[in-house]
């Protein structure tokens, strides 16, 4: 149907009514992925206070600032994890981002940060190849070797984390981090619609990650080593 067709079509009362049937099927499928999210993370969303214990805290990446400190929002997840760890909530902390260039070092920047308020070196594990959160949960299965665990991420982001991680084969409760509704916050919900298309394609495919790399006993021992 040429352009000038269709646009006559649009004139009748039939054609303006498939026009809107199309445009609704269309906005179903594509919402599709975000319902599914919802669903598939949204029971296993707990407080600080009522989360069950894990052996392992996983804390995923978001962000440095130019200084290669962690980010506001990053900063609040990983003091979310540290509230985590001196509750006894989990025993370890395995931090996940990107270390793909030797100036950008995501996941060491996050060690970093809770060495430094208190969390001993022997209790945090990096993981240099979250790229994504798939590739993060996927890691924490297959090469870290993580069953258990509790995620910690912003609310808008701790659904689909759960979700992954647990069609990555991880049992997995999550903390969300509360954060003002500012511009940031609208920007990381509104990406979360589009992400949400991926996950459900990485959650049934079950892609390797990008880097994948042999299998490394750092949580295992961390949970063997003595506390201080």
């Amino acid at each position: 149907m040429g352009l000038k067709a269709w646009g006559r079509g649009l004139r009748t009362r039939k054609g303006q009514r498939r026009f809107v049937q199309a445009v609704a099927g269309v906005c179903t499928v594509a919402l599709l992925p975000a319902v599914w999210v919802q669903l598939a993370g949204g029971g296993r969303v707990r407080d600080l206070s009522d989360v069950p214990a894990a052996p392992v805290g996983v804390v995923f990446g978001a962000g440095l600032t130019p200084a290669g400190h962690p980010s506001p929002y990053l900063a609040h997840r990983l003091d979310t994890a540290l509230a985590l760890y001196r509750a006894g909530k989990v025993r370890v902390l395995l931090v996940t981002g990107d270390n793909s260039r030797t100036t950008y070092d995501e996941p060491g920047a996050m060690r970093t940060y809770l060495v430094a308020h208190g969390v001993p070196a022997t209790r945090v594990v990096v993981d240099d190849a979250g790229f994504d959160t798939w590739d993060s949960c996927s890691r924490a299965k297959r090469v870290f070797g993580v069953d258990r665990a509790i995620l910690v991420s912003q609310d808008f982001h701790i659904r689909r984390a759960l979700a992954l991680c647990e069609a990555a084969g991880l049992s997995v409760y999550g903390v969300g981090v509360d954060e003002p509704h500012d511009r940031t916050w609208y920007a990381g919900g509104a990406r979360e619609l589009l992400a949400a298309g991926k996950a459900a394609v990485d959650a049934t495919l079950h892609p390797a990650p990008r880097f994948l790399g042999p299998k490394e006993p750092g949580v295992t021992r961390a949970l063997e080593a003595p506390a201080g």
